[in-house]
């Protein structure tokens, strides 16, 4: 261990480490007031600022819920696929489930946001530790209290927050100006609606679209440069996030796999199940192949119109078109490839496009040049978070 640094249990090194509950659903006066209340499934953000649903005073004072404050890491104990051991970082109070546990730092000896880069950089050790004896998973309050934390001073610590907090503001800053693009984009496909004349006509005379294709899912390879698109790869935004999810294939199942299409610059890849609808379009120097439950939309060889079309697809108007169409006849429900084709879109005189196009394009661009910008400072974040938390590097020589 490095000079100057001590080894806790978690348990010392907090105030408090404690979970939650839920109001029970019978009780509608329970639900929808203005109290947050977290649950696990939220813990996929770093940084929490608001939750979805929100409960009553009455739902506090008549379940097991707790309150955690501003300053709080929390960790999922459960939840569907990767959820179980995730980290956050409160920027808020909220009250949260059973399923959520809240560590309140003693900031004697752990500074709180060290605390939550410590935490979040032990996800795996958590994964493992809550494969146990129930479906759900076994990560416990009793668990986490008798882990063992190493720290270094609190001015060592000060410095690699400083470092590490840093890189994330960077990253949430281009989140919120990609928001406003968005934004923008949206009101300018929505006043080009309301004051131009427009015919709805179907996707399909604009762009040829493309099934997955309906085999057994490819073996991962490790060693192997040719991906395969995964539902984690789309990202509600319209950005389609390679390195969210690198499931890496063999060359020949590549081969196969893309047999029907290589998903390239400029392709929409939509969902069919689960987040039915959530689309995302291929940034430059993508080439990969597409996954399972999910179709390729691409414009025809003569269209040039890529910024309208991920605009369009993201639209409220599409959205509402989208919910239409999906079949509930499964469990899930889903959206049908032959009902793909059939999606209306606004189509304006040919003039009128093009104008539109100029406008959304430099938008559109600016929306994928941040994404790719947050693709490397995370890559950066989480190169350096790992080494910072174990003293492999000294963090005098660390340059952002």
């Amino acid at each position: 261990m490095m000079e100057g640094w001590n080894t806790y249990t978690l348990e010392q090194a907090c105030e408090r480490i404690y979970s939650g509950g839920t109001p029970s659903t019978k009780y509608p006066e329970y639900w929808n007031g203005n109290l947050k209340w977290l649950s696990s499934g939220e813990t996929s953000q770093r940084f929490i600022y608001d939750t979805e649903r929100k409960i009553t005073q009455e739902g506090v004072n008549n379940s097991s819920t707790k309150l955690a404050k501003k300053g709080c890491t929390v960790i999922a104990t459960a939840g569907q696929g990767y959820t179980r051991g995730q980290a956050s970082f409160l920027m808020t109070d909220t009250y949260m489930n059973q399923s959520v546990i809240a560590c309140k730092a003693n900031e004697n000896v752990v500074l709180p946001l060290y605390l939550f880069y410590n935490l979040n950089n032990r996800y795996e050790e958590f994964r493992l530790l809550s494969d146990g004896t129930s479906t759900r998973g076994g990560l416990s309050g009793w668990i986490l209290k008798r882990m063992d934390i190493n720290l270094p001073p609190l001015d060592v610590q000060a410095e690699v927050v400083s470092i590490l907090y840093s890189i994330d503001q960077k990253i949430e800053e281009n989140e919120r100006i990609n928001k406003n693009l968005a934004d923008q984009s949206q009101a300018i496909l929505t006043h080009f609606m309301d004051v131009y004349q427009c015919e709805f006509q179907p996707l399909s005379d604009i762009a040829d679209i493309i099934d997955c294709l309906h085999s057994k899912k490819p073996n991962s390879e490790k060693d192997s440069s040719y991906q395969l698109i995964q539902l984690d790869n789309i990202r509600d935004d319209g950005f389609l996030d390679m390195s969210a999810c690198k499931y890496m294939i063999s060359a020949e199942d590549y081969r196969n796999w893309t047999r029907k299409c290589e998903i390239r610059e400029g392709d929409c890849v939509i969902t069919n199940v689960g987040r039915i609808g959530a689309v995302s379009q291929a940034p430059a120097g993508v080439k990969a192949a597409m996954g399972r439950n999910m179709t390729c939309i691409r414009l025809k060889d003569d269209i040039k119109l890529n910024a309208y079309l991920i605009t369009t697809l993201l639209s409220k108007h599409m959205k509402r078109q989208i919910e239409s169409n999906t079949d509930e006849g499964t469990i899930m429900g889903a959206l049908n490839v032959k009902n793909i084709p059939k999606l209306l879109l606004p189509i304006f005189v040919p003039t009128r496009m093009s104008e539109l196009e100029r406008l959304l394009f430099p938008i559109r661009k600016q929306i994928e040049y941040n994404n790719i910008q947050n693709q490397i400072l995370s890559q950066t974040r989480d190169t350096l978070l790992p080494r910072l938390m174990s003293g492999e590097i000294d963090i005098s020589n660390v340059e952002l």
